[in-house]
Parts: C-alpha cells; structure tokens; sequence
C-alpha cells in the first residue's frame, strides 16, 4: 500500500520532513474527539471491522486531501443529544484548526463536517 505523504520541510544540509496523510487524519479526529458535545467519529464498514478486532483506529470518520502547502479536511461527527449542533461543530472546526496547523505547519483550507447521527445514551 502506497502511503499518501506532505513534504512540509526541506533543508540542502540537514534533510526533509514528510507527513502521512494518515498522520494528520489522526491529529484531526483526535482533536474533534476532546470537544465536549462530540460523542464520537463515524467511519466506514471495514474501519468499524477493524476496530472491533481490537485494532483502535484513530483516523476513523476523517478524509485528508493535501495539497502543496494546505489541507482540506472532512469529518463524520456523532453529537451528543442536548448538544447544540452549530455550537458543537464550529467548535470541532476551531479546534482541529488549530490542532493540525500547530502541529504540521500546513495552512488548513477547510474543515467540512458531517453529523451523521445523535448519541442519546447516557
């Protein structure tokens, strides 16, 4: 499997720094995940699988596409049921904002986000 990567430094004397997409997938679910309000991230069949297996996937509900020197993101949300959806999701987009530009360098384009569902379990 070929592994989409970023080249985000290069330097003649001391090398390059290149960074899966997966990487930042993961940076961006996990940052979405600490927002109070977000029950959690919906990914697709085989991620669900997996993860049942006991392999955690952190890049799960998160589509990465990188360009030169920025990133557009999409991300499947689960609300938690009280929670207000717009307060809830332009939180989740600051925060990965944030997240994935602190720790990449890379310019975030967009954040797209989906709710695909409401958690009412307590």
């Amino acid at each position: 499997m070929d592994r989409q990567t970023v080249k985000i430094h290069e330097k003649d004397k001391v090398g390059e720094v290149h960074i899966a997409d997966e990487v930042i997938a993961i940076i961006a679910g996990l940052a979405a995940t600490e927002v109070e309000g977000v029950a959690g991230m919906v990914g697709n069949f085989t991620g669900d699988l997996v993860e049942k297996l006991g392999k955690k996937n952190l890049a799960k509900g998160v589509l990465v596409d990188v360009g030169e020197k920025d990133v557009s993101l999409e991300l499947s949300i689960i609300v938690d049921f009280g929670s207000s959806i717009p307060e809830v999701t332009n939180s989740v987009q600051e925060k990965v904002k944030s997240a994935v530009e602190t720790m990449t360098g890379l310019e975030v384009d967009e954040i797209n986000i989906r709710v695909a569902g409401v958690n009412v379990e307590k």
